[in-house]
């Protein structure tokens, strides 16, 4: 079953079944929104490939490469089944181009309720402020390979494919506020 969802879980953990392939594609912003990031979590934890870009194109569930659902009524929440191979094509034409690009959700990438380490904190507060990853590992006490693995994962986290992309992200979620003492 392969899933494009901007709008919102459409399924749950509890759906999925053992010995079933699941791919579901997410916006961006679900991965740190806590409600859904745990949501996304139960998902991949349940078996769910889990990925997630900038914005998703259309909402559609599609089962077994001949079903396609979509919503009919975002009202009332009723959804068509579409049994037509043309739409079936497209909408399974349109998650596979997608899905190479999307960023790939990993259990360490979810919210919690302590957003970043101290570590964490100090190393983007000095990069922030320009600092190369050599003078942050120094300034650290850790190895410039260790500085790399650590942007790596908070731009996972975030969903960010690029260093600026993960600053105007971490920015947005506030981590790069100073804190009042």
């Amino acid at each position: 079953m392969s899933t494009l969802t901007p709008a919102g879980p459409t399924f749950g953990p509890r759906e999925v079944k053992h010995g079933v392939r699941y791919r579901a594609i997410f916006p961006d912003h679900a991965r740190t929104t806590p409600t859904v990031g745990r949501h996304l979590g139960a998902l991949s934890v349940a078996g769910v490939a889990v990925r997630t870009i900038p914005q998703v194109p259309m909402n559609a569930i599609v089962i077994d490469g001949s079903v396609v659902v979509l919503p009919a009524d975002t009202a009332n929440g009723s959804v068509a089944v579409l049994r037509l191979t043309s739409v079936v094509a497209t909408a399974l034409e349109l998650f596979e181009r997608i899905w190479p690009d999307a960023v790939p959700l990993a259990d360490r990438d979810l919210p919690d309720e302590a957003d970043l380490s101290l570590r964490e904190q100090e190393m983007l507060r000095l990069l922030a402020l320009g600092a190369t990853d050599e003078v942050a590992a120094a300034h650290l006490d850790i190895s410039v390979r260790t500085v790399r693995r650590m942007v790596a994962q908070i731009m996972n986290r975030l969903g960010a494919r690029s260093r600026f992309q993960a600053g105007v992200k971490a920015a947005d979620r506030g981590w790069l506020l100073e804190r009042a003492s």
